[in-house]
């Protein structure tokens, strides 16, 4: 028998961690031990130091984190309540059964169709005040299929890890499952768009990207590229299809292997609710394996309810469209919310879709929405058709991060937004740059001529800013894998609210939209439009204790402040510590599995260290205590590594391991106070006389007082301070 398991009366309590409880009641007695759809692995292997109390049918259970108590009986607030050993609470830190929990921190949400905004999300596994509740209704699993309800009338898992949120994160992986490891193509650039592309329109689009230098990883043709407006009336609708529109693709084989051929991975959009029909090419092929009624054109009618139809459904449609070069799908759910058993459709559509991709080998994914916990385990996650709104571009990035709650960690966006809304160059420009710092970057609009986000398709300047964000996306994908990995093996998400890592400071609660990204970087995204006079966005941001500098430019903040910054459109604030390594690929352009040449980004002030994980190496560069840089290749091989120390080249091309001493060199990034306020009064539009007066003023006052006393003078409060930012960025010093 499991030490860690106690039973009582009509409850039974699981021990699996000294922080987490199962608590299940059912009037039969008959507890389910079997996976679910949520919760694929009690047994931890481990022995759980904990306390069991007794007396006249009433329980207590003791453990390092929590005491909770059980009188007996059905289960209430008055039978069932526990003391969380963390003092996070105002009062008391009392958990009581079925009470809202208004202190948890958010979880995600199935879809954002159609939200111009925010919109509400379910609950995490992780809360302010030190606990949570993970509810486990869902059905039955043996060998990954669906065998039945479950036994328990009530199942759910008590987390009581007070702020220590990425030990209940990699427990709720314990507990879950850990996220699948994504293949490398899946950090590119995507391009899709609903549009009636041609096959040689499609190409071309292609083509030109190539010859922008912007690159792309992946293709996804959206539901245009099978019959939709020359179904026959009979049959309904034409979301649903599966037979190429030779109109526009006469060979499929030849358009998908031309996309193969310029480095592309593909993926076709499918809305399967309709089933396969009378019409479709493989119509006689699943009509015979089902023996349907061909006279009558008795359909396929979606049930994946049943093995048969789905093993036609794959065997007969998809694996014959992957023969011809698909390499994955993009699942545009239609089927509603219940089926036949009352399983969740689009929950057995992730799962068996995901299961059957792996096939292949290839560590493949597909791309669909959210259907509740546990569904980490099918990435990635297609996030729904948003407007095109500020509104919905402010929204993102909290519920970006926030989805980590509940382990949630490869949300795609349509970057740029979906629909409605308006044309706004700067709205476009600024969701492309937070889609570069987005788990996946995938470029998308409506089925309009006038949403495309093509870069071209906008002015010259926004066009060139795109395209460089684009390129450096790819640059990014060394950094990124690596992420990638530790989420797959350590439970470490890429992106992280900024209370996973600073969670007794009331300012990591604040900043909703400001998050981790990566171990090395933080991110504080620009989701309002510029000050009209300034010519600049400015964005609140909060710097934790330690020295800051931008990636880009630099500038260098002193920690321990909450500040609003000022970034041009060709800026995006993106900050690492002192002590950040971040390895970049030296040629976002070349079609190479693993980059052949590495540039390393090394910010001075304190010791670091930083391990590159790939699919076959590890290359480790760290920076001592005595500024001695060592880089060190697992398996050595003749990759070259460029340094770049305080903004400067200090190494080209090296290949092998190698040390350099990093005191040689200098410091500062060549950053100038003087330069930067002279460059934000020339953009801004106001008097010239000021703009004289202002930058006279501040050269003859050198002390840091008088100069902010000056500022805070100015009449205009964006100008004062956006030029406050400047003095305190030019007093911050390493």
């Amino acid at each position: 028998m499991n030490k860690n398991i106690v039973c009582c009366g009509k409850a039974r309590f699981s021990v699996l961690t000294e922080n987490l409880i199962r608590v299940e009641y059912d009037d039969s007695e008959r507890f389910e031990d079997d996976p679910t759809q949520i919760v694929v692995n009690r047994q931890f292997e481990q022995e759980v130091k904990f306390e069991q109390l007794s007396k006249n049918g009433e329980l207590e259970i003791v453990t390092s984190a929590l005491h909770l108590y059980y009188t007996g009986g059905e289960f209430s607030a008055n039978t069932l309540f526990a003391d969380v050993r963390f003092n996070f609470s105002e009062y008391d830190n009392r958990w009581y059964f079925g009470e809202k929990n208004l202190e948890n921190l958010g979880g995600t949400a199935r879809t954002l169709d159609k939200v111009d905004g925010s919109c509400e999300l379910e609950e995490g596994i992780v809360s302010r005040n030190g606990f949570a509740i993970l509810k486990d209704d869902s059905f039955v699993m043996k060998d990954e299929e669906i065998t039945g309800r479950k036994n328990n009338q009530i199942d759910f898992y008590l987390f009581a890890y007070g702020r220590n949120y990425r030990k209940a994160l990699q427990d709720f992986y314990r507990l879950t499952g850990f996220t699948p490891l994504l293949p490398r193509y899946a950090l590119g650039n995507w391009w899709s768009r609903y549009h009636k592309y041609s096959e040689q329109t499609y190409l071309d689009l292609i083509d030109k990207f190539e010859s922008k230098g912007v690159p792309l990883s992946v293709a996804v043709i959206d539901m245009d590229w099978h019959l939709v407006d020359d179904v026959p009336t009979r049959f309904g609708s034409g979301w649903t299809g599966y037979t190429w529109n030779k109109k526009l693709f006469p060979d499929s084989r030849r358009f998908l292997s031309e996309l193969h051929t310029r480095g592309l991975k593909t993926a076709l959009n499918v809305h399967p609710a309709d089933g396969i029909r009378a019409f479709e090419t493989f119509y006689p092929a699943v009509a015979n394996a089902l023996d349907l009624n061909t006279e009558l054109e008795e359909p396929a009618v979606f049930d994946f309810d049943n093995p048969e139809f789905r093993q036609v459904y794959f065997d007969e449609v998809h694996h014959r469209l992957e023969e011809e070069g698909i390499d994955f799908w993009w699942l545009d759910w239609q089927q509603g919310t219940t089926s036949k058993s009352g399983i969740d459709p689009l929950w057995q559509l992730n799962h068996y879709h995901y299961k059957d991709i792996q096939r292949k080998g290839g560590n493949d994914i597909i791309l669909s929405r959210y259907a509740g916990p546990g569904s980490h385990r099918t990435p990635i996650g297609f996030s729904g058709d948003t407007v095109i709104s500020w509104a919905s571009l402010d929204f993102q990035p909290y519920f970006t991060s926030t989805a980590t709650n509940i382990g949630y960690t490869w949300w795609s966006h349509d970057i740029g937004g979906h629909m409605h809304g308006q044309k706004d160059e700067e709205l476009s420009l600024r969701w492309l740059q937070l889609g570069v710092f987005s788990p996946i970057n995938r470029l998308h609009s409506s089925n309009s001529a006038f949403t495309s986000k093509e870069p071209w398709h906008f002015g010259l300047e926004t066009e060139q800013i795109m395209e460089e964000f684009l390129r450096f996306r790819h640059s990014l994908i060394p950094y990124l894998f690596s992420a990638n990995i530790r989420t797959a093996k350590e439970g470490r998400a890429l992106i992280e609210p900024m209370y996973y890592e600073y969670p007794l400071a009331e300012q990591a609660y604040k900043y909703k939209n400001q998050y981790l990204f990566g171990s090395e970087l933080m991110i504080s995204p620009i989701t309002k439009k510029s000050d009209c006079i300034l010519k600049m966005s400015g964005v609140s941001i909060w710097f934790p204790e330690g020295t800051w500098f931008d990636f880009f430019t630099g500038q260098i903040y002193e920690g321990g402040v909450e500040l609003k910054i000022f970034r041009e459109k060709k800026q995006y604030p993106v900050f690492a510590r002192a002590g950040s390594i971040i390895p970049l690929s030296k040629n976002p352009l070349a079609k190479e599995k693993v980059p052949s040449e590495l540039v390393w980004y090394v910010f001075p002030g304190k010791p670091g260290e930083y391990e590159l994980l790939e699919e076959s190496n590890q290359t480790v560069v760290k920076v001592d205590e005595n500024d001695i840089l060592v880089l060190v290749e697992k398996k050595v091989t003749n990759r070259l590594h460029t340094i770049i120390y305080a903004g400067r080249e200090i190494v080209k091309g090296q290949a092998g391991n190698f040390e350099i001493d990093l005191n040689l060199f200098p410091k500062d990034f060549g950053w100038s106070e003087k330069n930067e306020i002279f460059r934000r009064l020339d953009l801004a539009e106001i008097e010239y006389d000021e703009k004289d007066f202002i930058l006279k003023r501040l050269n003859e006052v050198s002390s840091f007082n008088q100069r902010v006393a000056f500022v805070q003078n100015l009449d205009n409060q964006e100008l004062r301070t956006a030029l406050f930012e400047c003095i305190y960025s030019g007093n911050s010093h390493l």
